[in-house]
Protein backbone atom coordinates (compact mmCIF):
# COMPACT_ATOMS: atom_id res chain seq x y z
CA UNK A 1 0.00 0.00 0.00
CA UNK A 2 1.20 3.70 -0.87
CA UNK A 3 2.96 5.35 2.09
CA UNK A 4 0.90 7.89 4.14
CA UNK A 5 1.61 11.07 6.13
CA UNK A 6 -0.36 12.37 8.69
CA UNK A 7 0.37 16.05 10.28
CA UNK A 8 -1.09 16.57 13.44
CA UNK A 9 0.60 19.78 14.07
CA UNK A 10 4.37 21.25 15.45
CA UNK A 11 6.63 17.95 14.77
CA UNK A 12 3.68 15.43 15.56
CA UNK A 13 3.17 13.34 12.57
CA UNK A 14 1.69 9.38 11.80
CA UNK A 15 3.75 7.84 9.10
CA UNK A 16 2.19 4.60 7.67
CA UNK A 17 4.58 2.27 6.05
CA UNK A 18 4.08 -1.46 5.19
CA UNK A 19 1.32 -1.48 7.46
CA UNK A 20 2.89 -0.32 10.45
CA UNK A 21 1.93 3.13 12.10
CA UNK A 22 5.35 5.29 13.02
CA UNK A 23 4.39 8.47 15.27
CA UNK A 24 6.95 10.90 15.60
CA UNK A 25 7.66 13.96 19.02
CA UNK A 26 3.53 13.31 20.28
CA UNK A 27 2.01 16.70 21.55
CA UNK A 28 -1.17 16.16 22.40
CA UNK A 29 -2.02 19.76 24.72
CA UNK A 30 -3.65 22.90 23.97
CA UNK A 31 -1.46 24.46 26.38
CA UNK A 32 1.78 23.54 28.19
CA UNK A 33 4.60 25.99 29.96
CA UNK A 34 4.30 29.58 27.94
CA UNK A 35 2.98 28.20 25.07
CA UNK A 36 -0.52 27.72 23.65
CA UNK A 37 -2.12 26.12 20.56
CA UNK A 38 -3.42 28.69 18.05
CA UNK A 39 -4.13 26.97 15.18
CA UNK A 40 -5.64 23.04 14.41
CA UNK A 41 -7.95 21.44 16.60
CA UNK A 42 -6.48 19.06 19.38
CA UNK A 43 -5.26 15.29 17.84
CA UNK A 44 -8.35 12.83 18.80
CA UNK A 45 -7.48 9.21 20.08
CA UNK A 46 -6.44 7.66 16.67
CA UNK A 47 -3.46 9.89 16.62
CA UNK A 48 -2.01 7.82 19.45
CA UNK A 49 -2.34 4.92 18.20
CA UNK A 50 1.39 4.05 16.84
CA UNK A 51 3.58 0.37 16.46
CA UNK A 52 6.23 2.86 17.74
CA UNK A 53 6.96 5.94 18.66
CA UNK A 54 9.94 8.13 17.68
CA UNK A 55 11.25 11.06 19.93
CA UNK A 56 13.79 13.63 18.32
CA UNK A 57 15.24 15.03 20.99
CA UNK A 58 14.74 16.43 25.04
CA UNK A 59 12.87 19.29 25.04
CA UNK A 60 9.59 19.72 26.31
CA UNK A 61 8.38 19.89 22.65
CA UNK A 62 9.27 17.02 21.66
CA UNK A 63 9.91 14.69 24.25
CA UNK A 64 6.73 15.70 26.15
CA UNK A 65 5.66 13.41 29.13
CA UNK A 66 1.98 13.76 29.47
CA UNK A 67 1.37 13.28 25.82
CA UNK A 68 3.51 10.03 25.99
CA UNK A 69 1.20 9.07 29.28
CA UNK A 70 -1.30 9.27 26.69
CA UNK A 71 0.64 6.09 24.34
CA UNK A 72 -1.41 2.68 25.03
CA UNK A 73 -0.07 0.59 27.60
CA UNK A 74 3.02 -1.58 25.98
CA UNK A 75 3.88 1.14 23.48
CA UNK A 76 7.24 1.37 21.87
CA UNK A 77 9.48 4.27 22.22
CA UNK A 78 12.65 5.00 20.48
CA UNK A 79 14.44 8.08 22.32
CA UNK A 80 18.00 9.52 22.36
CA UNK A 81 20.61 7.94 24.18
CA UNK A 82 20.50 9.10 27.50
CA UNK A 83 17.64 9.72 27.71
CA UNK A 84 16.51 7.79 30.89
CA UNK A 85 18.99 9.88 32.49
CA UNK A 86 18.20 13.02 32.08
CA UNK A 87 14.40 12.36 32.35
CA UNK A 88 14.05 10.20 35.01
CA UNK A 89 10.23 10.60 34.93
CA UNK A 90 10.42 8.13 31.53
CA UNK A 91 11.31 5.49 34.04
CA UNK A 92 8.12 6.13 36.16
CA UNK A 93 6.37 6.07 32.55
CA UNK A 94 8.01 2.50 31.67
CA UNK A 95 6.87 1.20 35.15
CA UNK A 96 3.11 2.53 35.74
CA UNK A 97 2.62 2.12 31.51
CA UNK A 98 5.12 -0.56 30.47
CA UNK A 99 6.56 1.74 27.69
CA UNK A 100 9.15 -0.07 25.73
CA UNK A 101 11.99 2.45 25.88
CA UNK A 102 15.02 1.76 23.42
CA UNK A 103 17.71 4.51 23.54
CA UNK A 104 19.66 4.94 19.91
CA UNK A 105 22.44 7.40 18.87
CA UNK A 106 23.06 8.02 15.58
CA UNK A 107 23.88 5.23 13.29
CA UNK A 108 21.54 2.72 14.94
CA UNK A 109 18.72 0.80 13.40
CA UNK A 110 15.71 -0.60 14.74
CA UNK A 111 13.24 -3.13 12.79
CA UNK A 112 9.58 -2.73 13.82
CA UNK A 113 7.66 -4.71 11.80
CA UNK A 114 8.26 -4.68 8.25
CA UNK A 115 9.78 -1.45 8.77
CA UNK A 116 13.26 -0.42 9.60
CA UNK A 117 14.11 2.63 11.54
CA UNK A 118 17.44 4.47 11.31
CA UNK A 119 18.89 7.28 14.03
CA UNK A 120 20.84 9.78 11.82
CA UNK A 121 22.37 12.63 12.83
CA UNK A 122 20.91 16.64 13.73
CA UNK A 123 22.27 19.40 14.36
CA UNK A 124 20.65 20.86 17.52
CA UNK A 125 20.93 21.35 21.20
CA UNK A 126 19.52 17.62 22.45
CA UNK A 127 19.76 18.39 26.21
CA UNK A 128 16.54 18.40 28.85
CA UNK A 129 16.52 22.25 29.18
CA UNK A 130 17.47 23.78 32.03
CA UNK A 131 18.42 20.55 34.03
CA UNK A 132 21.57 19.13 34.74
CA UNK A 133 24.39 18.68 32.56
CA UNK A 134 24.12 15.38 30.92
CA UNK A 135 23.55 15.59 26.91
CA UNK A 136 21.64 13.68 24.93
CA UNK A 137 21.76 13.52 20.79
CA UNK A 138 19.58 15.29 19.22
CA UNK A 139 18.39 12.62 16.17
CA UNK A 140 16.14 12.98 12.95
CA UNK A 141 15.25 9.42 12.04
CA UNK A 142 14.79 7.54 8.74
CA UNK A 143 11.68 5.15 8.26
CA UNK A 144 12.71 2.75 5.54
CA UNK A 145 9.69 0.18 4.29
CA UNK A 146 8.18 0.69 1.18
CA UNK A 147 9.60 3.87 0.59
CA UNK A 148 12.79 5.85 2.96
CA UNK A 149 10.40 8.30 4.86
CA UNK A 150 12.92 11.03 6.57
CA UNK A 151 12.03 12.78 9.79
CA UNK A 152 14.71 15.28 10.67
CA UNK A 153 13.31 16.55 14.09
CA UNK A 154 14.67 20.07 15.11
CA UNK A 155 18.27 20.89 12.99
CA UNK A 156 20.12 23.12 11.65
CA UNK A 157 21.68 22.56 7.85
CA UNK A 158 25.24 21.10 8.34
CA UNK A 159 27.47 20.19 5.86
CA UNK A 160 27.00 16.54 5.16
CA UNK A 161 23.56 16.55 5.77
CA UNK A 162 22.86 14.48 2.59
CA UNK A 163 25.19 11.93 3.11
CA UNK A 164 24.45 11.38 6.95
CA UNK A 165 20.51 10.76 5.69
CA UNK A 166 20.91 8.97 2.66
CA UNK A 167 18.76 8.80 -0.30
CA UNK A 168 14.98 9.59 0.59
CA UNK A 169 11.67 9.44 -0.49
CA UNK A 170 10.09 11.85 1.27
CA UNK A 171 11.38 14.59 3.92
CA UNK A 172 9.25 15.80 6.75
CA UNK A 173 11.33 19.07 7.54
CA UNK A 174 11.09 21.82 10.20
CA UNK A 175 10.47 25.53 8.43
CA UNK A 176 9.84 27.33 11.67
CA UNK A 177 9.54 27.83 15.27
CA UNK A 178 7.01 28.12 18.14
CA UNK A 179 8.47 32.13 18.59
CA UNK A 180 9.33 35.08 16.64
CA UNK A 181 13.13 34.63 16.74
CA UNK A 182 14.60 30.97 15.56
CA UNK A 183 18.28 30.31 17.39
CA UNK A 184 20.99 28.43 16.34
CA UNK A 185 20.60 24.45 15.13
CA UNK A 186 16.99 25.12 13.86
CA UNK A 187 15.92 25.24 9.96
CA UNK A 188 13.73 28.35 8.42
CA UNK A 189 11.98 28.59 5.56
CA UNK A 190 14.55 28.97 3.62
CA UNK A 191 17.00 26.85 4.88
CA UNK A 192 14.81 24.22 4.99
CA UNK A 193 14.72 24.81 0.87
CA UNK A 194 18.13 24.60 0.93
CA UNK A 195 18.07 21.36 2.62
CA UNK A 196 15.48 19.93 -0.09
CA UNK A 197 18.05 20.84 -2.66
CA UNK A 198 20.48 19.03 -1.19
CA UNK A 199 18.47 15.52 0.08
CA UNK A 200 16.66 15.46 -3.64
CA UNK A 201 13.45 13.51 -2.36
CA UNK A 202 10.65 12.96 -4.28
CA UNK A 203 8.02 14.61 -2.19
CA UNK A 204 7.94 17.28 1.49
CA UNK A 205 5.95 18.47 3.83
CA UNK A 206 6.64 21.27 5.83
CA UNK A 207 5.88 20.57 9.84
CA UNK A 208 7.41 22.76 13.14
CA UNK A 209 5.31 25.77 12.67
CA UNK A 210 1.73 27.45 13.29
CA UNK A 211 1.15 25.69 15.48
CA UNK A 212 2.01 27.25 18.81
CA UNK A 213 2.72 30.86 19.72
CA UNK A 214 4.00 31.86 23.19
CA UNK A 215 1.14 33.39 25.67
CA UNK A 216 0.51 37.20 25.51
CA UNK A 217 2.60 37.31 21.81
CA UNK A 218 -0.16 37.47 19.21
CA UNK A 219 0.64 40.83 17.73
CA UNK A 220 4.68 39.84 18.18
CA UNK A 221 5.62 39.35 13.96
CA UNK A 222 2.77 37.43 13.89
CA UNK A 223 4.10 36.66 10.18
CA UNK A 224 6.59 34.19 12.06
CA UNK A 225 3.76 32.30 12.85
CA UNK A 226 1.55 32.02 9.76
CA UNK A 227 3.62 32.27 6.70
CA UNK A 228 6.70 29.50 7.63
CA UNK A 229 4.46 26.92 5.17
CA UNK A 230 4.16 29.24 2.21
CA UNK A 231 7.45 30.84 2.55
CA UNK A 232 8.64 27.06 2.22
CA UNK A 233 6.54 26.41 -0.51
CA UNK A 234 7.89 29.27 -2.45
CA UNK A 235 11.57 28.93 -1.64
CA UNK A 236 11.23 25.10 -2.24
CA UNK A 237 9.95 25.77 -6.19
CA UNK A 238 12.90 28.02 -6.57
CA UNK A 239 16.08 25.56 -4.92
CA UNK A 240 14.16 22.37 -5.57
CA UNK A 241 11.80 22.30 -8.34
CA UNK A 242 11.76 18.60 -9.20
CA UNK A 243 10.09 17.87 -5.29
CA UNK A 244 6.32 17.81 -4.76
CA UNK A 245 5.85 19.98 -1.87
CA UNK A 246 2.63 19.50 0.02
CA UNK A 247 1.90 21.92 2.60
CA UNK A 248 -0.73 20.11 5.03
CA UNK A 249 -3.42 21.63 7.77
CA UNK A 250 -3.52 20.42 10.88
CA UNK A 251 -5.08 16.68 11.04
CA UNK A 252 -5.28 16.33 6.97
CA UNK A 253 -2.88 13.49 5.28
CA UNK A 254 -0.85 12.60 1.98
CA UNK A 255 -0.51 9.88 0.21
CA UNK A 256 3.32 11.29 -1.12
CA UNK A 257 4.13 10.89 -4.67
CA UNK A 258 6.85 8.74 -5.60
CA UNK A 259 6.54 7.00 -2.10
CA UNK A 260 5.17 3.63 -3.02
Amino acid sequence: MPVEVTWWGHATCTIEDSGVRVLTDPLFVRRFAHLRRRRGELPGPEATVADVVLVSHLHSDHLHLPSLARLAPGSRLIVPLGAMRSVPRLRALRSVRGLRITEVAPGDQVRVGDVRVLAVPAMHDGRRLPMGPHRSPALGFVVEGEARTYFAGDTGLFDDMAQAVGPVDVALLPVGGWGPYLGHGHLDAGRAAQALARLAPRSAVPVHYGTYWPIGMDGVRPHEFHSPGDEFVRKAALLAPEVAVHRLSHGEQVRPEGAR
